[in-house]
């Protein structure tokens, strides 16, 4: 850890932490930001998740592996996550639906893996002094000051957006999931250009394609599950790189544009900001937490760094405006700044009960509106998605 502890465990996954590439440390072993997640299950989906692109996830549940991996459940075909720290990794899985083990697909992806670690004692650091550097080595002879000292001079990489987002354009349509499990939709094609007809063209559409809703989706790092989500509810889904910009947008003519989770500080996606800003208020818009976070930004809010974040699925959420709860999954660092929302026209929604951050946020008026949390989450609580539901809504009635 960046002020010298040290955690000792046995290594699973990828075994060689080391990318050959950098200087003194990084030729050592890997250094990533250390977070935990309090989930009880879905160690799958959070490996797979792209927000976790760079970080070492402390699993507060200690049995970790028993179900393995099944091919309907990931988030991501390439997995990013930086490192995964458990108390008891299990590697005899016992499910039907498992194909693989944990530590295979660590190995495959190069993700490495600590068991027989404290994970509570390590999870207490982490809630006390907050969220940091740490260095994951098999070097015995690497003095732990040495590497403290080399590590807080060191800055994480910004780029993790710009590493996990689409390369090209894709259009996914409704009823061609042949998987109910999450497999892969049939349907998926690379569009061959932005315009609306030539979509419909290139993919010999059926003849309804024209009346179906279509939500240009900005993949800052898109879980699967939010595309089944449209898909499920009759949107088709154009998912659109990172960088996109609004005018490639309107060329699209999509009924509603929808801003995905992602990884890292959003400060660091200026392109993603202003193009948001420029398309805010020409049609419905969705965003899910960084997501939320670009909108915010957009409007001429701030965001700040929490001290360890939220990640897990058992975090209660309140809907000021009905003061229904919700049990919401969440995995973010970074939140909106509540006293910068003066003058840019957004008003907080939703309100976390833990400790009173901004979770929801809109403007009727822009017919925007966005939540810090996921109500896409797989495995997980279900209670938030009907806000899926009503951005069709609003986008029917626009």
């Amino acid at each position: 850890m960046e002020d010298g502890s040290e955690y000792a465990g046995s290594a699973f996954g990828a075994r060689q932490c080391a990318d050959g590439s950098g200087e003194g440390i990084l030729r050592l072993g890997r250094v990533l930001e250390i977070v935990f997640n309090t989930s009880m299950a879905g160690y799958q989906e959070i490996l797979s998740d792209p927000s976790y692109t760079d970080q070492a996830i402390i699993m507060t549940y200690p049995l970790i592996g028993n179900y393995g991996m099944a091919e309907g459940d990931y988030e991501t075909l390439v997995p990013t996550a930086g490192a995964m720290i458990v108390r008891d990794y299990h590697d005899t899985p016992s499910n039907f639906r498992s194909t693989r083990t944990l530590a295979e697909v660590m190995e495959q992806f190069g993700i490495p893996g600590v068991s027989g670690v404290d994970t509570r004692m390590l999870t207490r650091w982490v809630r006390d002094h907050g969220s940091c550097r740490v260095l994951i080595t098999d070097d015995p002879a690497l003095p732990a000051k040495d590497a403290a000292e080399q590590m807080r001079r060191l800055s994480l990489p910004k780029d993790a957006v710009s590493r996990v987002s689409c390369r090209e354009e894709k259009l996914f349509l409704p009823g061609t999931i042949q998987d109910p499990a999450g497999t892969d939709p049939a349907g998926e094609s690379v569009l061959r250009g932005l315009g609306r007809g030539e979509v419909i063209d290139s993919l010999h559409a059926a003849t309804d394609m024209a009346q179906r809703p279509l939500v240009a989706a900005i993949d800052c790092g898109m879980k699967r599950n939010i595309v089944r989500s449209f898909l499920a509810r009759g949107v088709s889904v154009a998912v659109l790189p990172w960088n996109v910009t609004a005018e490639e947008i309107r060329a699209l003519r999509p009924d509603g544009v929808f801003l995905s989770n992602g990884p890292g500080d959003p400060q660091d996606v200026p392109e993603t900001v202003q193009t948001v800003r420029e398309i805010m208020g020409d049609v419905p818009l969705f965003g899910i937490c960084l997501g939320h976070q670009i909108i915010a930004l957009a409007a001429g809010a701030r965001t700040y760094k929490l001290k360890f974040g939220h990640r897990g699925g058992n975090h209660p959420v309140r809907e000021l405006a009905t003061g229904r709860i919700e049990i919401t999954s969440q995995n973010h660092s970074y939140a909106v700044d509540r006293a910068s929302l003066a003058g840019t026209g957004l008003e907080v929604t939703h309100v976390n009960l833990l400790d009173d951050t901004v979770e929801g946020l809109a403007c009727p008026d822009r017919q925007v509106f966005s939540v810090q949390y996921h109500p896409e989450s797989a495995p997980g609580p279900q209670d938030s998605g009907y806000l899926f539901d009503r951005f069709v809504h609003m986008i029917a009635g626009s």
